[in-house]
């Protein structure tokens, strides 16, 4: 038998503590899939929830637009908050806040009340994203381990849209619409009571807040958010849509210069001085708008043209997850040997050669052809949203890295919205009735010209990088 060997109290108190910082960070990872399974996790359930709370068609859409409302337009505000007050605080009472609304939203008896319990939802959602990757990156041993951290993070954020409808089909199918937000809570409570115990408090870093940076920045992106959600119904040109646009763009010019002038900015400046990271976030938003249309429109076409049940409907999606997960497992390895900005380029073209086949959908068309779109999709994303992440975030002094994680994630939300207006609007524009496939072969050319855009900001970016080399 071989001699038992006793580690030195030096060696179990640092594996102890390599244990107790990879839980801490997993269950970081289990809150941000709960923020971002719920962008997607009620629409499957959508038609039951109408019937359940006699929504009428135009006051359903914002049991979405609710949340991606709250949620992208107080991202940078909760980002800056956590750089202030502490990012592991500020986290905590983002995903309390989080569960005490998922719980009301599922009590709801009213349109009303399910609509401010989503919108509440999303404030929680707001303040506790950002600080999920600043505590990745300030938690992480070394390089390795910050990588593999961002490399799950990514896979969480492409493929928690997915995984949301697969959740959404099953717990409405088998138990009730009202699931699909109390199973936020046990989530939310574990979270709660591990967290302080298992990762540590990032220090408070001096400085005032910028009140009048808050105001204009949540309000500019609050105004052109919620113009992207009201342009299907009212138009492009409609009175609503352009004075939200205007409304949007003023506060935004005001931010612009209030940021020069304050002593502690909301959002830092010199973070939109690299046009790396210009380009990398400029990527996020048509990735994430492209990847977000496609759920919209494929569906539509599995529920109303399929006549697939909502839990055969999520389930439709489970090869994308299924690949992103695989993909998740080699990319650190791949970013250390082949570079991000390679990867990204690839991962940007795939997604279009797996858009395009969606554009030709017919009456005729083989499932296999649509799965064979989502794997793609689920490939490009694992490649691409791991190596965009390290991309934006390279170089983030660690007092801003609560206003960079706000920013880049604000990019993927403002992204989402654009590439579902756009889409939604392709869509209505060009649908018969009756007859999905026109105005869906419409639709999946706009989700391929935003992934083109994505691919476009990536090879500029590749560009850029060998003339600097």
């Amino acid at each position: 038998m071989a001699p038992s060997v006793a580690l030195s109290a030096p060696a179990q108190t640092a594996r102890s503590g390599r244990q107790t910082g990879n839980t801490g960070l997993w269950l970081v990872m289990l809150a941000q899939l709960m923020l971002v399974l719920d962008a997607t996790v009620v629409n499957v359930a959508l038609p039951h929830i109408a019937a359940d709370l006699n929504f009428s068609r135009a006051e359903l859409s914002w049991v979405l637009n609710g949340y991606a409302l709250a949620f992208g337009g107080l991202l940078l505000l909760g980002g800056r908050v956590g750089d202030v007050l502490g990012r592991r605080r500020t986290f905590l009472v983002g995903v309390a806040a989080f569960t005490v609304f998922s719980l009301l939203g599922g009590l709801a008896t009213s349109p009303l009340l399910l609509v401010v319990a989503r919108a509440l939802q999303g404030l929680g959602a707001a303040f506790a994203a950002p600080s999920v990757l600043a505590l990745i990156t300030t938690n992480a041993r070394d390089d390795g381990a910050r990588n593999r951290a961002l490399a799950l993070f990514s896979a969480i954020a492409s493929m928690g849209g997915a995984l949301g409808l697969i959740l959404g089909g099953v717990l409405t199918d088998t138990t009730s619409w009202r699931w699909t937000l109390f199973i936020n809570v046990p989530i939310g409570i574990v979270v709660l009571v591990a967290v302080p115990r298992l990762v540590d408090e990032t220090p408070r870093r001096p400085g005032r807040f910028d009140v009048l940076g808050a105001i204009t920045a949540t309000g500019g992106a609050v105004a052109i958010v919620w113009a992207l959600l009201q342009a299907p119904e009212y138009g492009w040109l409609g009175a609503r849509t352009l004075g939200g646009f205007a409304v949007g763009a003023v506060l935004l010019a005001v931010l612009a210069v209030t940021e020069r002038r304050v002593t502690h900015p909301l959002l830092q400046p010199r973070l939109l001085r690299s046009p790396s990271r210009v380009a990398a976030l400029a990527a996020m938003a048509a990735t994430y708008g492209g990847m977000l249309a496609m759920f919209f429109l494929m569906v539509q076409y599995l529920e109303d043209d399929l006549h697939l049940t909502p839990i055969v409907t999520g389930l439709a999606f489970l090869p994308m997850p299924l690949s992103i997960f695989a993909m998740s497992r080699v990319i650190p390895r791949l970013v250390e040997r082949v570079g991000a900005v390679r990867l990204v380029v690839l991962g940007a073209a795939l997604r279009v050669v797996a858009f395009v086949p969606l554009t030709q959908l017919g009456p005729g068309t083989s499932f296999v052809t649509v799965a064979l779109a989502l794997v793609g999709t689920g490939i490009s994303a694992g490649i691409t949203f791991m190596p965009l992440t390290t991309l934006a975030l390279r170089d983030v002094e660690p007092e801003h890295a609560g206003s960079a994680s706000g920013l880049f994630q604000t990019m993927q939300q403002l992204g989402g919205a654009v590439g579902l207006a756009i889409v939604a609007s392709t869509f209505a524009a060009f649908a018969v009735p009756g007859d999905f496939f026109t105005g869906g072969r419409a639709g999946f050319w706009s989700a391929t010209v935003l992934s083109v855009l994505a691919l476009a900001a990536v090879a500029a970016l590749g560009m850029r990088r060998r003339k600097v080399a």
